[in-house]
């Protein structure tokens, strides 16, 4: 058994679309019409494009916003993508107008740092030990 796909809510696919592609990098894997507004909208990593795919799902469900309002009250983040140096991406990130409520934070062999991906939701990236 393997992780295939995992999924996160976000207030509006077009602009979760645009900040998942063209700000973190990943890559548009499957965009299938559903309905008028909604879409099967998957990203992936380029340095794994079979890897497991990113849902950009509609947050319209009523147990969304209570979820991950009290999450973000809590600095919780709602998902974690690995990076080979935190530092680097953190400063690549800023650099292009990204906020992030939480600065590169070493704990013990992991750096961590904690950002708003401009759609509902505190992401964290973090290193992996070696």
């Amino acid at each position: 058994m393997k992780i295939h796909l995992t999924s996160i809510f976000v207030d509006d696919q077009a602009k979760a679309e645009h900040f998942y592609t063209e700000i973190l990098g990943f890559v548009k894997k499957h965009d299938v019409p559903l309905g008028e507004q909604d879409r099967w909208l998957t990203v992936v990593s380029p340095e794994e494009p079979g890897g497991t795919e990113l849902l950009l799902e509609p947050a319209g469900h009523p147990a969304v916003k209570p979820y991950r309002d009290a999450l973000v009250r809590d600095g919780i983040p709602l998902a974690q993508f690995a990076v080979t140096d935190v530092r680097a991406e953190y400063e690549r990130l800023v650099g292009l107008g990204v906020h992030f409520t939480q600065e590169p934070l070493e704990m013990g062999p992991v750096t961590t740092a904690v950002f708003d991906d401009t759609c509902g939701n505190l992401i964290q990236i973090a290193t992996q030990p070696q």
